[in-house]
């Protein structure tokens, strides 16, 4: 028994990328901003709501954006629909919860120190 798909999803890999790339600028510009706001002001208050609504948008964009990417992906292969969009859920709420804590934990830490304690330069 063979698995025949009729037209592989090229148009779901191609908005996929679309997405996850316009929500990246986004992001990137967004967490720019609010750093650079953070950095004139230095309020521990205005640090934690970087993590907002305004900053998850846009990941939230990227993240639904990886998730299509990675299911047309998988469809391109001779997956089934079912077994693709599982496995991208998956691993896109994996992988994404696990940026997310690692910005998190990026913030308090810049919070803590300023930005010599994010320095990487410094460590050679």
């Amino acid at each position: 028994m063979y698995y025949y798909l009729p037209e592989p999803p090229y148009f779901l890999i191609v908005i996929g990328l679309f997405v996850a790339l316009t929500s990246g600028a986004a992001f990137e510009a967004t967490l720019r901003q609010r750093v650079q706001e953070w950095s004139k002001n230095r309020s521990t208050r205005y640090l934690a709501e970087i993590q907002g609504i305004p900053l998850a948008l846009p990941f939230l964009g990227m993240a639904v954006g990886i998730c299509l990417f990675l299911d047309g992906g998988l469809e391109a292969f001779f997956l089934p629909a079912w077994l693709s969009y599982g496995l991208s859920i998956s691993l896109t709420l994996f992988i994404g919860s696990l940026v997310w804590s690692q910005l998190r934990a990026l913030l308090v830490q810049l919070e803590r120190g300023g930005s010599k304690a994010i320095d990487l330069d410094a460590l050679e």
